[in-house]
């Protein structure tokens, strides 16, 4: 599998290539790059066109390692309120859906701003959906 995509976030490349796909192509430069990926997939090699390529040494020499993404400072509870944060649910709807309290989600909100170095709500959207924790469609 060829996989044609926008998008050259080593994330993006990461999750295909763990999917199964043999090569990556950024629609950028499709048209120049499209023949030798095709050669290279079809001699069972690995493609990564060089723009999604680039992203991933990049993440290597910030001390990512080759497992693509680097370890998340926060708990699988904390990634859960930041996620119903950034899709805009209130403190109230948030401590419903995850039957907590209103201060343990408080507690949450200024545990991950702690621990991000962020200042308001505003850069935890940014910051999940830089992350994937959630998403602009959502």
């Amino acid at each position: 599998v060829l996989v044609l995509s926008m998008h050259s976030d080593s994330r993006y490349v990461k999750q295909m290539l763990e999917a199964g796909a043999m090569g990556y192509l950024v629609k950028e430069n499709a048209f120049e790059e499209m023949a030798a990926a095709l050669r290279s997939v079809l001699t069972g090699r690995l493609y990564v066109s060089p723009q999604a390529s680039g992203s991933i040494l990049q993440d290597i020499a910030q001390g990512q390692g080759t497992e693509g993404e680097a370890v998340s400072p926060l708990t699988l509870r904390e990634k859960e309120t930041l996620q119903l944060i950034a899709e805009g649910h209130s403190t109230a709807e948030i401590a419903e859906r995850l039957f907590v309290s209103v201060k343990t989600v408080e507690t949450h909100r200024k545990k991950i701003m702690d621990k991000l170095d962020l200042r308001s709500v505003a850069e935890l959207t940014k910051y999940a959906i830089r992350e994937g924790i959630t998403s602009v469609d959502k």
